[in-house]
């Protein structure tokens, strides 16, 4: 974070300093108390269980150098002194906005925003990767991609930065709106258009909708990346005023893969890019790894940076955590991509098991897919039929959802291996089950949304087979 004094606080969420010296400065944002340090801004939020405000003078003791509020707040002696700052505000979430906002305007770096259905993290990770041949990037940190998460990504990009790469989440109506007028980026990418979401948004129509509205900070002269191969994002425009680019594998897209193999779940390809030609071998598994990998050579590209640097980049590129990572145990093959799932998720991480022609067995051990709204149990069922038509021996679910992908798998393959346990109370003996079941030689996969908590799954396979 760059020089944020206590009174460039007041003036960019429109407060009244309570208590403090307007020179102090604050070297960093924090919404949790448990995590405040030495110089930071406390930003207490009022959440459905929890007002973080009861927290606000502990933080203040514990090293803070400021807090909002938008509670009365008894006077404490401590404060007197006026070494610490306490600022009065309507809404402690909406300050927190318009001090990510004031931050941002006094940014002259170039931000690339990134949203989508699915991928958006691995994307983002990508085009970091690609645009860090030549840059000094920055790239939001985890998973703070809401309402809260960017205004405090925001405010950590320095001035050592030279590009900025965040992402841009949404899980309701009007929400991308506010996030990207706040992160106003130069740049923005639409990975695709999928179900996730559909239980607030009611239809995919209204997803792309919403996902379009990434242009509502998009800066004038920006330009919109669009996924070539959704057919819901290939004959969509950018708004006037504004550049639009097509990423995908046909003659429309102005960043194209060509010539696509896949060996043992990674893929190699032929990047075109204009009059440039650049072969790439990817470290991460996954068919549609390749169409990340083309949009972070197309942002790169536009960007000025070498697509040979950048590509050479993405060679070294080996995954995010949870997401499509394979790792090569003492003597089986784990598929780890626990962090989330969609369909379109789950289709491409069963095609990725199916290419493992080494494996003796293929085992895919899948969990609920979560917020996919009144057509949850269709989107198994097709899930299920998908994966009748794999090369894969045993299917695990995980789950009342999950028994759904069992039943319709079953029907399309009656020579699969079905086993199901419920969500929470099973969960031990699934691990258990597993590890009597693992022989070497085999390669599982790990899918499911993330509160399911596949991911302590495949920590324990990992534990039991180093």
């Amino acid at each position: 974070m760059e020089r944020m004094t206590v009174k460039d606080l007041v003036k960019a969420c429109g407060g009244t300093l309570l208590y403090g010296r307007e020179e102090k400065e604050v070297t960093r944002i924090t919404i949790n108390s448990r995590d405040v340090k030495e110089g930071d801004l406390f930003v207490p939020l009022i959440g459905e269980r929890v007002d973080a405000h009861k927290f606000l003078i502990q933080a203040l003791k514990d090293g803070a150098q400021a807090a909002l509020t938008s509670k009365e707040i008894s006077s404490f002696p401590f404060l007197e002194s006026g070494e610490k700052a306490l600022i009065q505000v309507r809404n402690t979430k909406k300050a927190l906005q318009d001090i990510g906002k004031f931050y941002r305007n006094r940014l002259s770096l170039p931000l690339i925003g990134i949203t989508g259905s699915v991928g958006k993290t691995t994307t983002r990770e990508m085009i970091a990767a690609a645009l860090s041949a030549e840059r000094i990037v920055y790239q939001t940190k985890e998973n703070h991609n809401s309402q809260v998460g960017v205004p405090i990504t925001l405010t950590e990009i320095s001035e050592h930065d030279q590009i900025g790469v965040i992402e841009l989440g949404m899980s309701e109506p009007g929400e991308l709106t506010m996030i990207a007028q706040i992160a106003q980026v130069d740049m923005a990418v639409i990975t695709n258009i999928g179900v996730a979401h559909i239980e607030q948004l009611g239809s995919k129509e209204n997803i792309c909708m919403e996902k379009l509205t990434i242009q509502d900070g998009l800066k004038t002269g920006g330009t919109l990346f669009l996924n070539g191969e959704d057919e819901y994002l290939r004959d969509k425009k950018a708004k006037e005023g504004c550049k639009t680019i097509y990423y995908g594998f046909g003659q429309h897209c102005q960043y194209r893969a060509v010539d696509i193999s896949t060996q043992n779940g990674y893929s190699s390809f032929t990047a075109v890019c204009g009059d440039k030609r650049v072969c790439v071998k990817l470290k991460v598994p996954g068919k549609h790894q390749v169409l990340n990998a083309i949009v972070a050579l197309g942002v790169a590209d536009q960007m000025g940076v070498s697509v040979e640097a950048a590509a050479r980049k993405l060679e070294e590129f080996t995954g995010v955590k949870g997401r499509m990572q394979i790792f090569d145990l003492e003597t089986i093959k784990l598929i780890d991509d626990t962090y989330n799932a969609s369909p379109v998720s789950m289709r491409g991480a069963l095609d990725t098991l199916d290419s493992i022609k080494s494996a003796s067995r293929r085992i895919a051990v899948l969990a609920d897919m979560k917020e996919l709204g009144p057509q949850a149990v269709t989107f198994h069922q097709q899930i299920g039929e998908y994966l009748g038509g794999k090369q894969v021996e045993i299917l695990v679910t995980y789950g009342e959802l999950a028994k759904e992908i069992g039943i319709a798998a079953v029907n399309t393959n009656s020579k699969l291996k079905v086993t199901s346990f419920s969500e929470g109370s099973e969960k031990e003996a699934m691990e258990q089950w597993l590890e009597k079941e693992l022989k070497p030689g085999d390669c599982i996969l790990l899918k499911g949304s993330n509160s399911m908590k596949l991911g302590e799954v495949a920590a324990y396979v990992r534990q039991h087979h180093h």
